[in-house]
């Protein structure tokens, strides 16, 4: 099936107030083009080295979110223009993001990543990191950033009832934030959870962000 139709079959299947991030990483420019021209304006990149040039080729109204691990030697490149960066798993990183984002005159949306899956190999806070990360001195120092949500990658297991469970504690923790009292600048609205193979548990655990890739693409032609 062509982009344009797996894009129209994902649309008709969102629930109410979740979007759709394009998951572009190692795509060509045409196939992000061919997904542009079908409608998409929001798309994930996990590297920034494939994120700059692709954002240099492309128009303008694209949304770019980063949503791969991010290092902090690399916030500087797409301070100036990325609309959401998913994966902050320290706070050394969002002091970094918060330098750059004052250099450039913008504050910076971002979510917090939490670690939710069994592999040790995934970036992330614990729960009580956060909390004690939101409620330190050196967070409400941050001037030039903006909170807006969480994000989570379940396990890489057929288990789905582990998935679920996953999920579901995120959402779990993301309202216990969201009915607590927060700095000015930490508003919980977004739950980044769900990819191509796990999307549909997560939408129903209050997924308001899916970040699917191949099943929109096709498989991704990795470079030898």
């Amino acid at each position: 099936m062509s982009i344009q139709t797996n894009l129209e079959t994902f649309r008709s299947n969102l629930t109410a107030n979740c979007q759709l991030i394009a998951v572009s990483k190692t795509q060509p420019v045409e196939a992000i083009r061919e997904a542009y021209d079908a409608g998409q304006r929001v798309f994930g990149e996990n590297k920034v080295q494939e994120l700059v040039p692709k954002y240099e080729a492309l128009p303008k109204d694209i949304q770019w979110h980063l949503i791969g691990h991010l290092q902090s030697n690399k916030v500087k490149y797409i301070a100036p223009f990325v609309h959401l960066i998913h994966s902050i798993d320290s706070l050394k990183l969002l002091e970094e993001v918060n330098r750059q984002a004052i250099k450039v005159s913008r504050t910076i949306n971002c979510l917090l990543q939490l670690h939710i899956a069994t592999e040790e190999t995934k970036f992330g806070f614990s729960e009580e990191e956060v909390t004690e990360m939101l409620a330190s001195d050196s967070f409400g120092k941050l001037t030039n950033i903006r909170i807006t949500g969480l994000m989570g990658m379940a396990s890489f297991t057929q288990n789905e009832e582990q998935i679920r469970q996953e999920f579901r504690s995120l959402k779990i923790f993301f309202e216990k934030l969201k009915a607590a009292s927060q700095p000015p600048s930490v508003t919980m609205k977004e739950l980044s959870m769900g990819m191509s193979s796990d999307y549909k548990i997560a939408m129903e655990e209050g997924s308001t962000m899916i970040r699917v890739g191949t099943a929109i693409f096709g498989h991704r032609n990795y470079p030898a």
